[in-house]
Formats: C-alpha cells, structure tokens, sequence
C-alpha cells in the first residue's frame, strides 16, 4: 500500500488542525483483534473497543517512547492527543502521517510526513496510549491538567524492589507511546512523526528498540526465546483466553474501562556469566528444560509444572526457580499479559553486550499482579544473580477509540 495514496483518510499533521475535529480511517478494531491477518505486511484495524497493540498477536519489532509534557496548559495537551489520533490511524492504514505527505507539498514548507516509510506496507504496525502517574500530579505537587483526582488507584506508584539499580533518566514518564510492527523501519517512522508533532508540547524522555518478541499474546504464536536462549511465556495470558483475560486484563469501569495498565521494566542481563554457567545449573534456575521448554516436571512445553515432583537430590522444579516463583498458584491467581522484547544497546565499555529484555505486562491492577510476584521473584528468584532492573515505568492505557469524531484521552480530559 502506498503511503501517498489517499483512501479516504482526512486530517492534519498539526495540532491546530487537528483540534478543529477528529477524522479517520474507517477500519474497526474490536473483540475479533487476537486474529491477526496471515499477511504480515497487513494493517491491523486502529478504532475499536479496546487499543490495539495489547491482545494483537505480537509483532516482531518494537519502538517504545516514553514523552515529559513540557506544557502546562491543557488545551494544549489536549490538541496533541487528537493530532496524534489522526496521524496514528493514518500510519497503521499504511498512510503518510499527514494529509500532505512527505513529497508533495510545497518545497519552502517542511514536509507532514518524514518520508522513511514511502513505498512500505502498514506492516501490522500498532499504536498504544498510556498516561503516566506524573501526568496527574508532577513530583512536586502539581496539578498541571486538571486531572489529578482523576488518578485511578491502581495506578499507585510501584515500590522499589530489592536489587533495583532504576536509573531516573530512562524511567518513568507522563505519556508513552508503544508502537509494534512487523518492520522496525515502519514502527520507528511512526514513533519519528509522532514526536515531530508533539513539538513544543511533549519532548521524548526515553525511548527503546526491541526485537525478536519474547512473548506470545494468541495461541497460534509459536514460544519465542530470550537472550537465554530459553523460550519465555509459555504461561502468558492469550487472546483466546477469554475468561482470564476478563479478570485479569481489562478494566471494567471509570475512565479507564476496556483499558489496562502497562508496567515496562529494562532488564539487563548478564549474559557473560550467564553463558558461562552449564546447561544443568542455567535449567534449574529457569525450572525448564532448554530445549523442548518443558518443566522439570513434565516433557511437553505445556505440561502444567507439577511442583510436587521430587528427584533423588530435591525438588524436580527448585524452590527458588524462576517458574515456580512467577507460577500463579503463589500469587492468588494472578496473571499477566506480557509483550517482552529483546534488546542489544550496544556495549558497556568493558567487553560486554548491553543486552536484555524489555519486558512489558499489561494487567488490570498491578497492585494485585505485577507488584507481588515481582516482589517475591525480586527477593529469591535464582535468576537474580544474572539480571539487573535498571529501567521502571508504569502506564494507564485506556479504552480504544471508536471512530474518527474520538481521540486518544478522550474519556480522561473530555
């Protein structure tokens, strides 16, 4: 699909023009989103009752953002979320991000478009919202939008985990912005002009590129594997699973309904030790086999862990394994839906890879999900001697957009 071809979209690039009114691509993104098209180069639908980018199927490249709001006014803010609305169901329909495009507009005028995607298809690219805790209430106490008894509960700010080393200037954030795509070029673009537009209100805090999906959100994903070299989520939450994903994933009321909340964590690993560690010792920390993914207990990858099982020397899965402790059965239940992705930042300057896994959950109150099994995985976990969280975040992604007279936020600042 060519990117200057117009089908029908109508909006601006520029947030003046936006906040005039809404309009946009006619595609609908509802219950059926956890059946991605077969065709990678695809569009997922934009509008619909939830955000997409959250039980769609996980596409292979990540670029996620993570923007300070450098205003104080709210109409201002508020211009921008509908400008980004458009120009983001303009890039997933595989269109430029404005209506002039990145070729044909005037040579004396910067272009609405930055060109690097021209001629590429939508490439199943996904575009989510969250909003951050800072963006109702700033560190000092301000209430910049009139939002901050709006705050939801359940986004409490997360405590801080034994063996955190969170380094301020790539954590946290007052919006984020999540785009997954099948091609890095077309969810970088689309990251690229989202921040053009938000010139002069937001300005980008941190930002990170993953690869190779690490987790799957439907059935019909095959495992992926992490740096490890162990395949990670076998036991993620799946589109399919419709009860769980009542109770586990989305909102049900308020503001926030038919939406969920995000926690993002950089996870570095050690990947020096740990590929120095033998293959036994590298199973019992994971509490599965490398190879098939089973657990110790088991010979399948999805035979339940049967914590039961003892071996001559111990327990088949240890008490301080990384299945056991994560396994819902010590958490109440509780269970995520994670969109992990593998990351390489280049070296340390001292011989070693800077890689890991940015790891995203989405849940429906992390207070009751994310926060205790991270806890208890944070104090005893055997993986722990191989990993350092250096990077937290935490994002309210509300409801989706149900059509071209809606916006992103529109439920909060509305």
């Amino acid at each position: 699909m060519d990117r200057r071809k117009v089908l029908g979209l109508a909006g601006s690039g520029a947030v003046g023009a936006a906040a005039a009114g809404v309009v946009g691509a006619t595609l609908v993104h509802g219950e059926s989103t956890a059946q991605a098209a077969a065709d990678i180069s695809a569009a997922v639908p934009f509008y619909g009752r939830h955000q997409a980018g959250i039980v769609t199927p996980a596409q292979d490249r990540l670029h996620f953002v993570a923007f300070d709001v450098i205003t104080n006014r709210r109409d201002d803010l508020v211009n921008l979320l509908k400008a980004w609305t458009v120009a983001a169901a303009r890039m997933t329909a595989g269109q430029d991000a404005g209506t002039v495009g990145a070729v044909n507009g005037s040579l004396e005028a910067p272009p609405d478009d930055t060109g690097e995607a021209i001629g590429l298809p939508p490439s199943g690219l996904t575009l989510t919202i969250g909003f951050g805790p800072t963006l109702f209430r700033t560190a000092d106490g301000k209430d910049r939008f009139g939002v901050a008894a709006k705050r939801p509960e359940a986004l409490a700010d997360l405590p801080r985990f034994p063996r955190d080393a969170l380094e301020a200037d790539i954590s946290g954030g007052d919006l984020c912005i999540q785009a997954c795509a099948h091609d890095p070029q077309v969810a970088v673009h689309a990251v690229r002009n989202l921040a053009r537009i938000g010139f002069g209100v937001v300005s980008v805090r941190w930002s990170q590129l993953g690869f190779g999906r690490t987790s799957s959100t439907s059935k019909d994903q095959t495992t992926a594997r992490n740096l490890f070299g162990f395949k990670d989520g076998t036991a993620n939450l799946k589109a399919e699973e419709t009860d769980l994903i009542r109770d586990w994933l989305w909102v049900s009321d308020g503001w926030m309904a038919d939406g969920a909340y995000l926690v993002t964590r950089k996870v570095r690993m050690m990947i020096e030790t740990w590929d120095r560690t033998s293959l036994g010792e590298q199973e019992m920390i994971i509490g599965r086999n490398k190879g098939e993914g089973a657990p110790l207990s088991g010979t399948k990858e999805f035979d339940e862990p049967d914590f039961t099982v003892t071996h001559n020397d111990g327990p088949a899965i240890a008490l301080d394994s990384h299945v056991r402790l994560a396994h819902p059965t010590l958490h109440n239940g509780a269970r995520l839906l994670r969109r992990g992705y593998n990351f390489v930042d280049g070296s340390d300057g001292l011989g070693r890879l800077n890689a890991g896994l940015f790891f995203m959950a989405y849940q429906r109150d992390p207070r009751k999900q994310f926060v205790p099994i991270q806890a208890m995985l944070a104090k005893v976990d055997a993986m722990n001697e191989y990993v350092r969280h250096v990077s937290s975040g935490l994002f309210a992604c509300p409801g989706g957009v149900s059509g071209p007279g809606d916006y992103w936020g529109r439920a909060l600042f509305g």
